[in-house]
């Protein structure tokens, strides 16, 4: 992660979480109950999440009883240190894009509901794969808006990839299983393909998603290689809720947060990670291309302990 885009990125969560918890540890010699109270109420009002918050503080619980005179300074440390340690390892196989690209095409299915920034990251992860010397293909199966197909469409022409689609009310299914077929006949490297962002009939979300899945193992059996959720993460606690459906509806592998830099919610990022047990792969931190940053869970913390 560029350190100057996650630092402006996250400086609206970094005020809100810091200064909270350096208003916990001020003045304070020793760590005890008090303290630990105060460093729940402050990573819960950060959007961390409840369940996550709990185990943060158990962990600390426990370093607390093996040294009974830790100081607020090895506080900070071992702060830290949990909420890496409950950020899972991405397993990161290309510098600059954590994608397996033994597999050709490399198909990513992308979910999540409107208004979350899910075709916006698609074309910046389009362009920066482009940048990164990589075939990239875009599959237009969000066809229950006009709007999602005009937007890719324009990512496409900037992002200077091609892209399948068809009319508005086409079958998702039948446009993802097009994509495929010609990013194969056409020696892609990667298939990023955008789907429907509906959560208010579930059943119909899984179908949907199976349908596409289903369609898209005839020609590649064991696609798609990543099913990426993207969460607005200015959203909070509302993000955690989207998370569960639709891991419900379908497995998820990886998650983008987006959206990160107008928010001092950025906890979510940690509270979710650990809740669907599903690694964060990228963060939003901006308007611009270069502001999809693949996520780095120790820049990342440390950024918010600086």
């Amino acid at each position: 992660m560029t350190e100057d885009i996650l630092n402006k990125g996250l400086e609206k969560t970094k005020k809100g979480l810091f200064s909270r918890l350096s208003r916990v540890v001020m003045g304070r010699s020793r760590v005890d109950d008090q303290v630990l109270d105060d460093i729940e109420e402050a990573l819960v009002a950060s959007d961390v999440g409840v369940d996550t918050t709990l185990r943060i503080i158990e962990r600390l619980e426990d370093r607390v009883q093996k040294d009974k005179y830790m100081n607020t300074e090895e506080l900070n440390k071992y702060l830290r240190e949990e909420i890496e340690a409950l950020l899972l390892e991405n397993k990161v196989t290309n510098e600059v894009i954590p994608f397996d690209f033994s597999k050709k095409p490399y198909v990513v299915l992308v979910v999540g509901v409107n208004g979350t920034g899910k075709t916006t990251t698609i074309g910046k992860l389009a362009a920066q794969l482009k940048k990164a010397g990589k075939q990239v293909m875009l599959g237009a199966a969000d066809t229950f808006r006009a709007a999602a197909i005009e937007q890719l469409t324009i990512w496409s022409e900037r992002s200077q990839v091609p892209i399948v689609k068809q009319a508005m009310g086409s079958d998702p299914a039948a446009v993802a299983y097009d994509s495929l077929a010609s990013a194969i006949s056409r020696d892609m490297d990667v298939l990023l393909i955008d789907t429907a962002g509906r959560l208010h009939n579930k059943v119909n979300l899984m179908n949907e998603l199976a349908k596409i899945k289903k369609v898209l193992q005839k020609l590649i059996p064991d696609a798609p290689h990543e099913v990426l959720l993207v969460l607005d993460g200015s959203t909070g606690q509302n993000a955690y809720q989207q998370a569960r459906e639709f891991s419900k509806a379908t497995d998820v592998t990886a998650l983008a947060v987006t959206k990160l830099d107008g928010t001092a919610k950025g906890g979510v990022v940690i509270g979710i990670s650990d809740m669907l047990q599903v690694p964060v792969k990228f963060i939003g931190l901006g308007e611009g291309i270069d502001d999809l940053q693949v996520f780095d869970k120790k820049s990342f913390v440390a950024t918010l302990f600086e």
